[in-house]
């Protein structure tokens, strides 16, 4: 039997419908990523939207310590509700990389704290909360350059992204790529930190796929914006 989902579920019924979704194959994939769910993600969104906005579901639902049901959380949370001491708290939980990705990016980017949170996180010594902190910095790069030190950003990634761990390392080199791509004055010296530092280099990339190596990013993304 099917459970019925609508948007006065509750968690256990979130839970159940949820459950009623696992597929063996895609627990397969988001594991090789990092990821400890097996819910199809367009069937996950399917579902959030039949529950419709409610934050007080999604607390509970982030508070079931599943990482299924932390996605729809997300989802169906209201970002501006959130406090500083609130995003805090749901970024040092969300540890896993679609959780951390979503919450950045459905929640942290639509509230008007994303500023004091991104330098909260940027130097937490949790290299998951850093990269965090890095991603957000991208995005900064991109949306609101003013706010920043670029050129102390590069200071720093030259000096720690070779070293730094893979989702930390992963983040500082977006936001080496985002400088170079968004800033011609600095677009020089963040190839060459790319290519002194050869992070990620060799990392493999479908036909058709532009490299993640931040010299090859930058000039693709530079060409096709010309």
């Amino acid at each position: 039997m099917t459970t019925q989902i609508g948007p006065d579920s509750s968690v256990k019924e979130v839970s159940q419908a949820l459950a009623e979704l696992e597929d063996p194959k895609a627990r397969a994939i988001n594991e090789r990523h990092g990821d400890d769910f097996g819910v199809n993600l367009s069937k996950l969104r399917g579902l959030a939207k039949t529950l419709k906005t409610n934050q007080e579901l999604a607390e509970q639902l982030w508070k079931s310590g599943d990482t299924a049901s932390a996605l729809v959380a997300i989802l169906i949370a209201k970002p501006r509700s959130f406090t500083l001491d609130q995003l805090v708290e749901w970024s040092r939980e969300a540890s896993t990389p679609k959780v951390q990705a979503w919450f950045l990016s459905y929640i942290v980017k639509k509230t008007k704290l994303l500023e004091e949170l991104r330098v909260l996180l940027i130097t937490d010594p949790d290299p998951i909360l850093a990269a965090a902190g890095w991603e957000l910095t991208a995005h900064q790069v991109t949306k609101d350059p003013q706010k920043l030190n670029l050129t102390q950003l590069l200071d720093t990634i030259e000096l720690r992204m070779a070293t730094a761990p893979e989702r930390l390392q992963w983040a500082m080199n977006n936001t080496l790529a985002t400088i170079g791509i968004e800033h011609a004055s600095l677009r020089e010296r963040a190839i060459s930190i790319g290519e002194r530092l050869q992070v990620l280099a060799d990392y493999p990339t479908s036909p058709g796929c532009t490299s993640p190596f931040a010299p090859i990013w930058i000039n693709e993304m530079v060409k096709r914006k010309a």
